[in-house]
């Protein structure tokens, strides 16, 4: 129903859509989605996910992993998460300091690599301690963060845990933030144009408030922002639902694309968008779609790639790939790669001391590159 439509299969799988073509002649999206269709040189849908398993989870799409890999330990750092272990979980720039990581909608986990790599989440006090009380100057917080140093040295002796570590990396990263403000204001839409939100959709669509805040802290310094966008399980009225959800999706996806074009950032920032698998080709009794781990999609745009393409397909009833398969971690190998992280190379050390892989399957989607 969205990068793959099916218009000459039975009317049991087609559902109620049909495609449009996109700038790219042969590349046809849904009829919902007019504004990534005129910008079909700018993106890429991969039509042939393979390696995905029946789990209601984010796990999938944010490490390119199943759920039980390494579960007894943590799991899988997602991306975002393995990016704050590389370049380190905080970073500082002529702006100020950023964290590495922000997880806007609290569903990306760290994995084995543990709380020191967790994306930043502001929302509720972790918002609200990213501004500076006026009761409390800048030499007063000096006066605290000694106080606290001595009381770390003390108690450092006696850890056992690793909890100090965390505490400090997070103790170093709060004073940054607080002190520069540079996140607190990528934060606040009352600093962006309201044509720019108008563009992204909001106030109309409250999920475009993620597309956008995406592209202002980018531009404050950090490197991967996580975020999802819920309603998409439709096991009854699937293109009711969708007839709301994918222009909104439509407009907020188009803004940012074309927001960080504007801004030149493009070619720098990697725009990864999935499901957590497919859905069922056949439409059930109640006009709906099940879960269907067999046939998946993955939508990519930026970060310097071959755009302008779909890359594989699913036999006439979308029940399998077909042409072309691509595992899902040939995608997270392709993207570390553009991020300069060598998946060939790269390893983490997991609690145990065994150095893991970031993927198994580390072999590049190379139409892409």
């Amino acid at each position: 129903d969205t990068f793959d439509l099916k218009a000459n299969a039975p009317k049991e799988f087609r559902g109620g859509f049909r495609p449009i073509e996109t700038t790219v002649p042969g590349f046809g999206i849904c009829e919902l989605m007019p504004q990534l269709a005129s910008m079909g040189d700018r993106i890429t849908a991969i039509r042939s996910i393979t390696g995905m398993n029946n789990e209601h989870s984010n796990v999938q799409s944010e490490t390119g992993w199943s759920i039980r890999s390494l579960d007894s330990m943590g799991g899988r750092p997602s991306v975002g998460a393995v990016m704050s272990k590389v370049y380190g979980a905080a970073q500082t720039t002529e702006r100020g300091t950023a964290p590495t990581f922000v997880d806007l909608s609290r569903v990306s986990k760290p994995g084995f690599l543990g709380q020191v790599y967790a994306g930043y989440q502001p929302d509720g006090t972790g918002r609200q301690n990213l501004t500076l009380n006026s009761s409390v100057s800048l030499d007063r917080l000096g006066d605290r963060r000694q106080l606290l140093s001595g009381f770390d040295n003390l108690r450092r002796d006696i850890d056992g845990s690793g909890m100090m570590n965390a505490l400090d990396s997070f103790t170093e990263r709060a004073v940054g933030m607080i002190t520069t403000g540079e996140v607190a204001r990528a934060l606040d839409l009352t600093q962006e144009d309201p044509r720019s939100l108008a563009r992204y959709g909001y106030p109309t669509s409250r999920e475009a408030s993620k597309f956008v805040l995406s592209r202002r802290l980018s531009s404050a310094g950090v490197r991967a922002v996580s975020f999802s966008i819920g309603g998409w399980d439709t096991h009854s009225q699937n293109f009711n639902a969708m007839r709301k959800k994918l222009p909104e999706l439509d407009r907020a996806l188009s803004g940012l694309i074309q927001d960080l074009e504007a801004h030149g950032k493009l070619d720098d920032t990697i725009i990864m968008m999935s499901g957590e698998f497919g859905r069922t080709p056949r439409i059930n009794g109640n006009a709906g779609r099940d879960h269907w781990p067999r046939a998946a999609f993955f939508f990519l745009s930026g970060g310097g790639m071959r755009h302008g393409q779909y890359i594989g397909s699913t036999n006439r009833n979308g029940e399998y790939a077909q042409d072309r398969p691509v595992h899902l971690q040939q995608v997270f190998a392709t993207v570390y790669k553009q991020l300069g992280i060598d998946p060939d190379i790269i390893t983490l050390t997991d609690p145990n001391g065994r150095p893991q892989f970031l993927v198994d399957d580390r072999t590049v989607i190379e139409e892409l590159v």
